[in-house]
């Protein structure tokens, strides 16, 4: 709003200085001398339209939640039409009066009546034009502070919501990491234990991330390392995992738990499920400007890694929260591979 008042300022002064200009040409057509007469016309008319305007906005500007019920807004402006026509003629002649009594001449016009007349239109167009200008700019500024204010609303909204999501992932994930423990704890003591400690490490890492919705790569995979060993642990005759990661994409900002949910819908869904070796590649590389994450496997069913059915938590969470985050600018997909296996892949932006 205050550009606005500056931008309007000078446009004001600029179309005060033409008419001003415009009317000493005219004047030095008829007469060689006495070029401060038509600068005093002009200049005691932008002063008292100046003056007019400044107090019908002062007074005016309590409307202004009128703007909108145009109707309404108007009639309130209209009611000061009669202070121009009636205070402009005494203000602006008033002072050209004066300065030339000062300057030892008279100042020559028609009679009253005519120049009542005559200003009088002048003021009634010039006050439609300014009172039209004022609503417009008003109305966008209006327009402007609503749009911020849905904008803020939105932002709180998604805010929580993604909150409400990280923090479900938080206890869904501890959970199944406690109950892959807790399948060896009576079987096999030291790997329970070693496990723990694995554990430990993995609930320290998401104890530091806290509260943020995005962390940077190299946090995020070193959640899904400490996760990756936990279940390598426990399906060790079946499982094996191997990564590919593009070291200069570490600084890139990740969702935070996004790649977890994909590596225990592969444990979930394909190896809990067979006996025979399973094949898990973990892979982070560039794509363009995008950064493609990858989870892929060598037997999985594209139907069950989905969910079909009966959607897991993990994925329908982490589509929530690309939604949320990105928009149409991230992008999810479960593609089968041949002959057999399934790859989870997010697309996602990436500017380092």
């Amino acid at each position: 709003m205050q550009r606005t008042r500056t931008v309007i300022a000078i446009a004001w002064v600029l179309f005060w200085l033409l008419m001003i200009t415009t009317s000493v040409q005219e004047y030095l057509r008829d007469h060689d001398h006495g070029v401060w007469k038509p600068i005093l016309w002009e200049s005691s008319s932008a002063l008292t339209g100046t003056l007019l305007l400044l107090a019908q906005r002062h007074f005016t500007r309590r409307y202004d939640h009128l703007l909108h019920s145009p109707l309404r807004w108007f009639a309130r402006q209209f009611v000061w039409l009669p202070v121009y026509w009636v205070a402009f003629v005494p203000m602006a002649f008033g002072m050209r009066h004066a300065v030339y009594a000062l300057a030892g001449e008279r100042y020559t016009h028609g009679d009253w009546a005519s120049v009542y007349l005559y200003e009088d239109i002048k003021m009634t167009v010039f006050f439609c034009i300014f009172a039209t200008i004022t609503f417009g700019v008003l109305s966008f500024h209006a327009m402007l502070g609503e749009k911020l204010r849905v904008e803020r609303a939105n932002a709180s909204l998604r805010e929580a919501q993604l909150l409400r999501l990280s923090q479900q992932m938080q206890p869904h994930f501890l959970f199944n990491a406690l109950n892959t423990i807790s399948s060896l704890m009576y079987s096999d003591m030291q790997r329970a234990d070693a496990m723990l400690v694995q554990l430990s490490d993995v609930l320290r890492a998401t104890l530091d991330i806290g509260e943020r919705h995005l962390v940077p790569l190299e946090t995020e995979l070193r959640i899904l390392r400490g996760y990756a060993g936990l279940m390598a642990e426990r399906f060790s005759d079946r499982v094996s995992i191997h990564w590919d990661i593009d070291d200069s994409l570490l600084s890139c900002d990740v969702p935070v738990m996004s790649m977890q949910p994909l590596l225990e819908n592969i444990f979930k869904h394909t190896v809990e499920k067979r006996r025979q070796p399973c094949v898990i590649t973990i892979s982070a590389q560039r794509a363009g400007g995008d950064l493609l994450l990858r989870l892929e496997d060598d037997a999985g069913n594209v139907a069950a890694n989905a969910g079909m059915g009966t959607p897991g938590i993990g994925l329908r969470n982490l589509r929530e929260r690309l939604d949320a985050l990105y928009g149409d600018r991230a992008a999810f997909a479960l593609t089968a591979l041949s002959p057999a296996g399934v790859r989870a892949e997010v697309r996602l932006p990436c500017a380092s």
